[in-house]
């Protein structure tokens, strides 16, 4: 099992990161038993989240000399999206952060979907189509070096996502989880939440449903 500490802080501020690999840190969870969910045959997804709501979390790294035309161009995506009457009530961006110390000239956004798949193939519908949204990509494309997409589900025992002020410093753990470990995970978590909360509060917690498999996000806002 491998993880990543990375501390956050919404655009226009700064994203601070630290970096480090192993299970060493997270062997006290395996001591820490709540509200039992029992193996079944069904998918760990429609036992342990809400599949009717889909998080997608964009990785974006921008060339070095390029931030303030890549965020302007971030601005103007958002603009565009709560523009579209079809989306602006289904479709939101909920997090927003550039990052400071680690993975240099890098952002990451976090979109919520309401519908499920079928609201995010609305979305590429739509989007594909228009004129003024594909050349804010082709604008995108010329300053951004890669970019990554990850459809997440929210874990349904982390609190409600609620927008914050952008003066607060977020934190971001992210680990690669043994395969068939998902629900014994979500059984520790559960209760492992309330013992992290003493210094600060869980902004949102999801696992990955396409793209990199068996991956975890915490996020924590301080």
């Amino acid at each position: 099992m491998a993880n990543t500490f990375k501390y956050l802080n919404k655009l226009p501020q700064n994203l601070r990161s630290i970096t480090t690999t192993g299970a060493k840190n997270d062997a006290w969870l395996s001591k820490i038993f709540v509200r039992k969910i029992e193996p079944t045959k069904e998918s760990h997804s429609r036992m342990l989240s809400d599949k009717e709501v889909i998080y997608s979390l964009q990785t974006h790294n921008f060339r070095a000399d390029s931030k303030k035309p890549y965020l302007n161009n971030v601005k103007n995506i958002v603009d565009f999206i709560k523009s579209q009457d079809s989306l602006r009530k289904d479709v939101e961006l909920v997090g927003s952060w550039t990052v400071n110390v680690g993975d240099q000239d890098q952002a990451l956004h976090l979109w919520k979907f309401i519908g499920g798949f079928e609201k995010i193939d609305d979305y590429n519908e739509l989007v594909s189509q228009s004129e003024d949204f594909q050349k804010l990509k082709d604008e995108q494309g010329k300053i951004v070096r890669s970019r990554h997409l990850q459809y997440l589900l929210a874990f349904s025992y982390w609190p409600q996502i609620l927008m914050r002020e952008p003066k607060h410093i977020y934190e971001i753990r992210s680990y690669a989880l043994k395969p068939g470990t998902m629900i014994e995970w979500g059984n520790n978590w559960a209760r492992a939440i309330n013992f992290r909360q003493n210094n600060e509060e869980a902004f949102a917690g999801f696992f990955s449903q396409i793209g990199r498999l068996y991956n975890v996000h915490h996020i924590w806002c301080k």
